[in-house]
């Protein structure tokens, strides 16, 4: 079985599109072999800055032979019926065969395919891919039709097997395919042939191209990484850079460069984002200080002057790119040493979204919710009110209109250098967190104030104007924010009375409740409510609690607790692991059907006047002693919130609720005795029911 070894080389292809290409060239080549008929043991791709790459081990040298039989339409059918179906599979009215079916004799085609060599196959395949390939943007070039992300020069295509080497012939727009590849641009020798997979890398490397990605960023970091720790120093990680610069060079060689000391008092992370935004260079910090004193470029050539003249330019650039991020620092921190007051003035004047006003408006939406929820998260009002009136502030410096991503981070520092209060410049920073599901969670109580009160005025805000997500579309990011009240709350063990913040916020937003129809702001209050718990339904989901047990305590009362909510699912599904909590629940769904449907049968609700003196057998009496008991523990925990007494006490009773049923009937000839039975049922009923809602459980 021979190995198809495909490159396509090109001029330089974006870092961003390298490893998504790669994938799609797989993708497209193997699925048009299979489909085709050829069958492979394994395939990998490989991606350059200039090539994308693409070998398959062990495909099959042909396709086999088919046949193929399709049924057709009745003799005597329409001629523009048959005449489709002849079209549909190919073949003439004489090659159709009459065959008898259970509703008369039709016609059938029989379809005789012979199998093709693999270099015919390929040849279709891949031009097809090339042709057609999904670049998210592409060009055109020259006076010819064809399109790729940058102009293609060449195509290697060769077929390895024991015979020896086949190059595919394959034509596309000129560009004929051939054996021969090229190396490194500026220290790679002239175009090379090659025979095989193996021999293209070893030959590549030889030529200067590192033809892995990862090996590439393997190369990088490890260079980098001791490069610094020669000097006392280590690299800031950055995954995401990594690999974005690695896919910028063939042959990483890796330069350490010194910061201008004018720069070095910068905030670190103005350092930081300013050289990786800009330069795509990796920060190098000492350990002890924390400051960011030198950086790492990636070259992509090796120099005489071991880098020297590369290194030169490259801090030159970094020197202008740094003296303008130290002239926005030095500018803003006037401005924030003054309170920031130019800063909040000019927020009124930008609009936060046309229906919901200016951010200054918003932020003392805000700051009144922040003072309202400061109680329950055990912080200073005054802080948190004071929190949130400047922690948007930063939106108006240069440093921030410059560098978007620092928003909060730099209204830390320039709180800190206002004077404020340092929970105040925390709550800054931290108030956009958590901003996934994995992002930390801010435990400072005037920062989660702050980050409750940004999200609960986004979330009525937007319900307020009736723009909610729909399907896949959120372009305000609204589960996010709702996914993160729920982590702030729970991480933090806040008890929020949800609806009463609710409505605070939709007051804001100038909403009152004027009745109890789907437009007053009760129908939006529990309307964003069905919202949050469709939310905890996926957080919780995904911490492993069953979605059953999810909607048992929903429907419970103060389900706008979440706190309390989520304390109430985790004490339940603990409770169902057991085999008390399981029997249990098999004995309550017993009772509950025995009663439901003698009350539907009788027209009457058994729920009152269970009286141990009509009690006649001893099961029966035990059960309602084991009820008593269970009541005098079951409902101060319930009061307490104290779920997992409260379950435990119930598990005691499964086995005089088994004994119950194995002894006693229900449905005596007594009417009296029947009634009382029913109503111990009720009670069984009764005390479950007051823990969560078991009829939703399933099993």
């Amino acid at each position: 079985m021979p190995d198809l070894l495909i490159e396509l080389f090109s001029e330089e292809i974006p870092a961003r599109m390298q490893a998504k290409a790669a994938a799609d060239l797989q993708k497209l080549v193997t699925d048009g072999l299979v489909e085709a008929g050829l069958t492979y043991a394994g395939a990998a791709a490989f991606h350059t800055p200039r090539r994308l790459a693409l070998s398959v081990s062990g495909l099959t040298s042909e396709s086999p032979d088919t046949r193929e039989e399709r049924k057709g339409p009745k003799v005597g059918a329409p001629d523009q019926a048959i005449d489709g179906f002849l079209r549909g599979a190919g073949v003439s009215r004489d090659d159709l065969e009459v065959r008898d079916d259970k509703k008369g004799q039709v016609y059938f085609a029989v379809i005789a395919k012979k199998g093709r060599k693999a270099d015919v196959i390929i040849a279709e395949v891949l031009e097809a891919a090339i042709r057609n390939f999904p670049w998210p943007k592409s060009m055109r070039w020259g006076t010819g039709a064809l399109r790729w992300a940058r102009p293609l020069h060449s195509i290697l295509c060769i077929l390895a097997g024991e015979a020896g080497t086949e190059v595919v012939p394959l034509d596309v727009d000129g560009i004929i395919a051939g054996n021969t590849t090229r190396g490194h641009r500026f220290m790679g020798p002239d175009a090379f042939a090659v025979s095989g997979f193996d021999d293209y890398e070893a030959k590549l490397k030889r030529a200067y191209v590192v033809l892995r990605a990862d090996e590439r960023a393997e190369a990088i970091w490890h260079e980098a990484t001791n490069q610094a720790f020669a000097q006392g120093l280590e690299v800031v990680e950055d995954k995401g850079l990594l690999a974005e610069v690695a896919g910028l060079v063939e042959w990483p060689v890796v330069l350490l460069g010194e910061i201008g000391a004018d720069y070095l008092n910068l905030p670190p992370e103005v350092l930081q984002t300013s050289m990786k935004e800009h330069q795509k260079f990796f920060s190098v910090r000492n350990q002890k200080s924390g400051r960011i004193e030198k950086f790492v470029t990636i070259a992509n050539i090796e120099t005489a002057d071991q880098g020297a003249t590369i290194l030169a330019g490259n801090q030159k650039v970094l020197a202008a790119r740094l003296a303008d991020a130290k002239f926005f620092w030095e500018n803003d921190l006037r401005v924030a040493k003054d309170g920031m007051k130019s800063w909040l003035q000019s927020l009124e004047k930008v609009t936060f979204h046309n229906k919901l006003g200016s951010q200054a408006a918003r932020i003392e939406r805000i700051a009144a919710l922040a003072r309202d929820i400061a109680p329950s998260v055990g912080a200073d009002a005054d802080l948190a009110a004071q929190a949130a009136r400047v922690a948007k502030a930063d939106l108006s410096s240069e440093m921030v209109y410059e560098f978007p991503e620092l928003q909060g981070l730099m209204g830390r520092y320039y709180s800190e250098m206002a004077g404020l209060d340092a929970s105040v410049a925390a709550a800054c920073e931290e108030h956009y967190s958590p901003l996934g599901p994995t992002d930390d969670v801010p435990t400072a109580p005037v920062s989660v104030t702050v980050a409750l009160a940004d999200k609960i005025d986004l979330l009525t805000g937007f319900w307020a104007i009736d723009e909610k997500p729909t399907g896949s579309k959120d372009p305000f990011a609204l589960r996010r924010a709702a996914l993160g009240v729920i982590r702030l709350l729970l991480e933090n063990g806040i008890r929020l009375p949800f609806v009463t913040v609710m409505a605070e916020g939709f007051a804001a937003h100038g909403r009152v409740a004027v009745d109890e129809d789907d437009d007053s702001v009760t129908g939006m209050i529990a309307d964003l409510l069905a919202f949050f718990h469709d939310r905890l339904k996926v957080f919780l989901k995904d911490k492993g609690i069953r979605h059953d047990v999810i909607d048992a305590c929903l429907a419970m009362p103060a389900n706008d607790d979440l706190t309390l909510l989520v304390n109430r699912a985790r004490a339940l599904q603990a409770f169902l692991k057991t085999d008390d909590g399981e029997n249990l629940l098999q004995g309550f769904k017993r009772a509950n059907n025995i009663l439901t449907q003698a009350e539907d049968k009788d027209g009457v609700e058994y729920s009152y006047g269970a009286n141990v003196k009509f009690a006649e057998d001893d099961a029966e009496k035990a059960l309602f002693a084991a009820l008593d008991k269970a009541d005098e523990t079951i409902a101060p925990a319930m009061a307490a919130e104290d779920f997992a007494t409260a379950m435990t006490a119930m598990a005691v009773l499964r086995a005089p609720i088994d004994a119950f049923f194995d002894t006693v009937q229900v449905n005596a000839e007594s009417s009296i005795v029947r009634r009382n039975r029913l109503n111990l049922l009720s009670r069984i009923r009764t005390i479950c029911l007051g823990v969560a809602d078991l009829t939703v459980i399933d099993g």
